[in-house]
């Protein structure tokens, strides 16, 4: 049995399927069906489950939501699995359940092994399970940075490596450049900056305020100002408390309340109620005393100097014009004196940066052109075995004068990297420019694959690449949309036949139009609609003996009931059969 294959989906108001359940075979797997019957639906279904975009309109008209759900088998131990047990998924004796959830109004919902996860999540898993190709697979690989992915692909270590050293140098030079840039673009608005600083900080500098300095002026412009009224309150209080020498007659506070404790005293041993009020008395009497010497001292101490007070307010007012300008108080002053400080050291250390950053970026272009002569040299290496395995694919697949080759070139870009002794352009995945070629038969010049394959070629082309891959870096699952198209006759059998052929080692699912492809599956099923327009549970069904020489006949001929149809259904049954 292969590893990770996808066993069953079942499908509810997806499209025209209302409710239908896909049992898929462990090899291949043909779906087939009248046109608009909902055979793509399986492909998007299976989209969805593998992390694809989820799009409401997607959702069968009048209901709420789309819901798909498969069973994929998965070794314990295997990086999907590892993965999604990191997620807090739980295998069921070695089979994962994936379940997408699609609203109406647009909401997805995500669940792997019971668990609700992010979509990204099936995304990234899809990547080890299944490779799936479609019609727009096959104009994506019409694209020579798709071809470039392929040819890299098949490289391998030899690819990869290099690869990854080429990109974190590149990314590196990008930054040094841009910041360089930076620097030097704007290094007139960073000489203002740094003169704007320079200004703010000798204003400060010639200040010299202090911490917590403006609170204190604050407070002590107040008391000078209000010196004579503060002299007087505490003279006044002072003689209330202590007595007015010039005047002994004056009764005072601190006489009368020694004269209370005394009384009190000489009767507290007669009740003890009153022993506690004879000593909080003498408490009373303690703290008088105390207060009227502190007022006496703040009397002598209080200075009514007015050049004093001329000096704070001056002091005061250097204070504020730096408040106005850097902060709302002088902590906020000298915070901005600080961080101002180390911006201008980064200004001022431009011409010492703007050399590290030149010796830098040349270090890592030179770095850059060692690693894209790498890459160079492993892609030219590659690209002649890609072609010769890619060739004898396609002469599987009826297409036996065909030859693929890959053309490698580079631009000529002065500000470049050096690459085979000449500077050429670079990018993020090296200096190559990487195209298919195709010469379908002898004599045919090479031309690149957008320009001189047909819709049948290409589709062997690529099936013929995704063969080539099977061998050097498997995945479990193969789905292919009309791979087909374009296609009929021996190319059609042929593509049947090597279809097979990989389904020994991998889980195949193609969705066809062809007879001679369905033939060859290891089960077909048939996709129906209704009455109604929908494909209900019935709707999809596992096609056996008499059933499948229909389907093939109507496939053949449009006609279930052909005797010559149907022959010839018999006839390309037994060929698959022979070829098993």
């Amino acid at each position: 049995m292969v590893w990770g294959v996808l066993e069953e989906m079942r499908i509810r108001s997806l499209g025209v399927i209302d409710d239908a359940v896909v049992e898929l075979s462990p090899g291949f797997t043909a779906v087939t069906g009248e046109t608009g019957a909902g055979k793509t639906m399986v492909v998007t279904s299976l989209g969805l489950l593998l992390g694809g975009r989820a799009d409401p309109a997607l959702v069968r008209i009048g209901a709420a939501s789309a819901v798909v759900e498969g069973r994929i088998s998965v070794p314990v131990g295997a990086p999907a699995a590892v993965r999604a047990e990191e997620a807090g998924a739980e295998l069921d004796d070695g089979v994962l359940l994936v379940s997408r959830t699609v609203s109406a109004e647009g909401r997805s919902r995500a669940h792997l092994g019971g668990r609700s996860v992010p979509v990204g999540l099936l995304a990234e898993l899809a990547d080890e399970l299944v490779a799936v190709h479609g019609q727009t697979d096959q104009q994506g690989l019409l694209k020579p940075a798709r071809q470039r992915g392929a040819l890299d692909r098949y490289a391998g270590e030899a690819v990869s490596a290099p690869l990854a050293a080429y990109g974190e140098a590149y990314r590196r030079l990008r930054a040094v450049t841009g910041e360089l840039d930076e620097i030097t673009t704007r290094a007139r608005e960073r000489a203002q900056e740094a003169d704007l600083l320079r200004f703010g900080l000798g204003e400060i500098e010639a200040v010299a305020p202090l911490p917590g300095e403006d609170a204190e002026l604050a407070a002590e412009a107040e008391r000078l100002g209000h010196a004579e009224a503060l002299a007087s309150a505490a003279a006044l209080a002072h003689g209330a408390l202590a007595g007015n020498p010039e005047d002994p007659e004056a009764v005072d506070a601190t006489t009368l309340v020694a004269g209370a404790g005394r009384a009190l005293e000489a009767v507290r041993s007669h009740d003890p109620a009153l022993a506690g009020l004879a000593d909080r008395m003498g408490e009373i009497s303690i703290l008088l005393s105390d207060v009227a010497q502190e007022l006496a001292g703040y009397a002598d101490d209080l200075d009514a100097d007015p050049l004093r007070l001329a000096a704070v307010e001056e002091r005061r007012a250097l204070l504020t014009q730096l408040t106005r300008k850097y902060g709302a108080d002088i902590a906020a002053v000298l915070a901005w004196a600080e961080e101002s400080a180390g911006r201008l050291g980064e200004l001022d250390g431009d011409d010492d940066r703007i050399e590290e950053l030149t010796a830098e970026r040349d270090r890592l272009r030179d770095e850059l052109s060692v690693l894209a002569q790498r890459l160079t040299d492993a892609r030219t290496e590659t690209a002649a075995r890609f072609a010769d395995a890619v060739t004898a694919e396609l002469a599987s697949l009826a297409m036996p004068h065909a030859r693929v080759s890959f053309a490698i070139a580079q631009t000529e870009d002065p500000e470049g990297v050096e690459v085979g002794g000449r500077r050429v352009a670079y990018g993020p995945s090296g200096a190559d420019e990487v195209e298919l070629l195709l010469a379908p038969h002898p004599g045919a010049p090479p031309r690149p694959i957008a320009k001189g394959a047909s819709g049948g070629e290409l589709s062997r082309v690529m099936l013929a690449v995704e063969v080539v891959f099977a061998g050097v870096d498997p995945v479990p699952t193969y789905l292919f949309d009309e791979v087909d198209a374009g296609v009929g006759g021996k190319a059609a059998v042929e593509i049947g036949r090597r279809l097979a052929k990989l389904a020994k080692s991998a889980q195949v699912v193609v969705v066809t139009h062809l007879p001679q492809v369905a033939a060859f599956a290891d089960r077909q099923l048939l996709v129906e609609k209704t009455n109604d327009g929908s494909v209900t549970r019935s709707g999809v069904t596992v096609l056996e003996g008499e059933e499948r020489v229909r389907e093939l006949s109507r496939m053949l001929a449009g006609q279930e009931d052909s005797e010559t149809a149907r022959a010839h259904a018999e006839e390309l049954l037994a060929t698959a059969r022979a070829d098993a």
